[in-house]
């Protein structure tokens, strides 16, 4: 199993979505990118911990690669707002990919350089592309909170 991290604003509604890609073997809502050590919904909801809320995907390369799930990753959002995702404003809902291998990496450049040449949107893509360091499990009643609220 391979694991990928991505930002693209509410963790609750990014998690759903990844959650019914095939070849998905686990999800994990989180935070990561910020400056306080085990920070915790309150204070990410402020903006001061510069965290993200992120989703960490377990998957099976065998079955869906992270370059598709890179693809997925900018269609499920907007990829040109700066610290926004709809409703949702602050740096907790920028839009990330953290990579965790060179591989990674080198793809998720390749991929956003592609999307802005061929012109995917009239504005440029803002997504921040850096390596994963720490990864906070965000509290329990988030894990999988759609599904738990009777959505899928």
């Amino acid at each position: 199993m391979h694991t990928a991290t991505f930002a693209a604003g509410c963790f609750w509604g990014v998690e759903a979505k990844f959650r019914q890609l095939p070849g998905i073997t686990a999800t994990r809502v989180g935070y990561t990118a910020g400056h306080t050590e085990s920070p915790d919904y309150k204070a990410v909801c402020t903006g001061a911990t510069g965290h993200a809320e992120a989703i960490e995907v377990t998957f099976d390369p065998t079955i869906i690669s992270y370059e598709q799930l890179l693809d997925f990753f900018w269609q499920i959002h907007n990829p040109t707002t700066l610290n926004q995702q709809g409703p949702d404003i602050g740096t907790q809902y920028r839009s990330a990919v953290f990579y965790h291998s060179a591989e990674q990496k080198e793809l998720a450049l390749s991929k956003k350089q592609t999307l802005n040449q061929t012109h995917f949107s009239k504005q440029a893509i803002v997504t921040e592309i850096s390596p994963l360091e720490t990864f906070y499990p965000a509290e329990e009643y988030h894990q999988c909170y759609i599904q738990k609220q009777g959505g899928h």
